[in-house]
């Protein structure tokens, strides 16, 4: 199964350049995460058998928190620690858009995507 946490939307402090990481900027983060869903999740309605949104949301919220230079350092951040804290995530695919990106181009955003497995 795959659980989606879609248009997460922060105001963060990353960027290469030391402007951005003053002023911060808008981000959308989108989560595709393959679950290993339990029997129970299916037949009792048991939260206890899946993944609870609500503390993924968490995870990732606070580390958008922590400043970055690269977009690419942060996905790997949440992916790792989605994984780590959450036995039956299989695979982490997050995307992480910045919306103004300060290149000069009128563009809806720039970001990254990255898919981890769990090891």
């Amino acid at each position: 199964m795959t659980i989606h946490l879609q248009q997460l939307r922060f105001y963060a402090y990353h960027g290469a350049l030391q402007q951005e990481r003053i002023v911060g900027g808008e981000y959308v983060v989108d989560l595709h995460l393959t679950v290993d869903v339990d029997a129970s999740a299916y037949a009792s309605d048991n939260l206890e058998g899946t993944v609870n949104y609500a503390e993924v949301y968490d995870r990732v919220a606070t580390e958008m928190k922590i400043p970055s230079s690269l977009l690419e350092h942060v996905a790997h951040r949440i992916a790792s620690r989605l994984l780590k804290d959450f036995p039956r995530v299989l695979k982490a695919d997050v995307t992480i858009c910045k919306l103004n990106p300060p290149m000069g181009a009128a563009s809806c955003g720039a970001g990254v995507r990255l898919v981890l497995p769990q090891i």
